[in-house]
């Protein structure tokens, strides 16, 4: 990971008016709210409102400031100073499922880079009612400010869980009674494919793919079926597709 990066995935400042929001809903602790000196609309003032009902220190600061502050340069007149993310823990996600008394559903994302289709894909995940995702230490894209606001506060309700080895996570999985389906142009549609039951979706990297030692670790491909020109679709797309596909199997069963 490079230096840069950790640094961001340390950070203890969230931008954006969902975001924040929804930090204060899911009961994050936000040591300090700033808000753009002014602001009156209605998202502004309900985050303002929780601020109160929690005790949170708001400070009504100048542009400036905020784009001083920023680290996404799209704060929308709002930043809180809140903990460090914590990532959980693989067990966390099974007993995410446990305690809803449904079968895992759980997102593999192998070596996704950008912060934006992290961030997308976590939202999806809540969205689904997917129990938690999965990212690698290494060669990826950690919850960052970008990450965080893109996920337009999913991250505050989605278990995310980094582990070493996903090829080895994946074989610990199995033990569980998961299975798995990996997102693949190659594979065979997701209309014809049985996609119910304890599930891990494993999507790849945006460029390459989901790697080969991961592919050959899973026990199917899928495929969204396309018709247009172009060849394929952002990788956070194709997870969503996938995903609200096997929502949909689920509901059927």
């Amino acid at each position: 990971m490079r230096k840069e990066d950790l640094k961001q995935e340390n950070s203890s400042l969230l931008e954006g008016r969902n975001p924040v929001l929804e930090a204060f809903r899911a009961g994050k602790t936000v040591d300090k709210l700033y808000i753009l000196d002014g602001s009156r609309e209605g998202p502004v003032l309900s985050i303002v409102r929780e601020a109160r009902k929690q005790g949170t220190v708001i400070s009504f600061v100048k542009k400036e400031q905020l784009d001083r502050m920023s680290q996404t340069g799209a704060h929308q007149g709002v930043i809180a100073q809140v903990a460090a993310y914590r990532y959980a823990e693989v067990s966390d996600i099974l007993e995410n499922a446990r305690n809803k008394n449904e079968a895992p559903f759980i997102f593999i994302l192998d070596e996704i880079e950008d912060p934006h289709n992290l961030g997308s894909m976590i939202r999806t995940a809540d969205l689904c009612g997917a129990h938690g995702v999965i990212i690698p230490k290494r060669r990826s894209a950690g919850i960052t400010p970008a990450a965080a606001k893109a996920s337009a506060g999913a991250v505050n309700y989605v278990p995310v869980a980094k582990v070493a080895n996903i090829a080895s996570t994946i074989e610990e999985l199995k033990k569980e009674g998961l299975w798995f389906a990996c997102a693949a142009m190659d594979g065979g549609t997701m209309y014809d494919t049985d996609l119910t039951g304890p599930i891990g979706l494993v999507i790849g990297n945006e460029g390459s793919g989901v790697s080969r030692l991961v592919r050959g670790k899973c026990d199917m491909c899928v495929s969204v079926p396309m018709k247009g020109h172009i060849d394929s679709l952002n990788a956070s797309a194709a997870c969503a597709v996938l995903a609200f596909e096997i929502v949909r199997q689920r509901m059927m069963k």
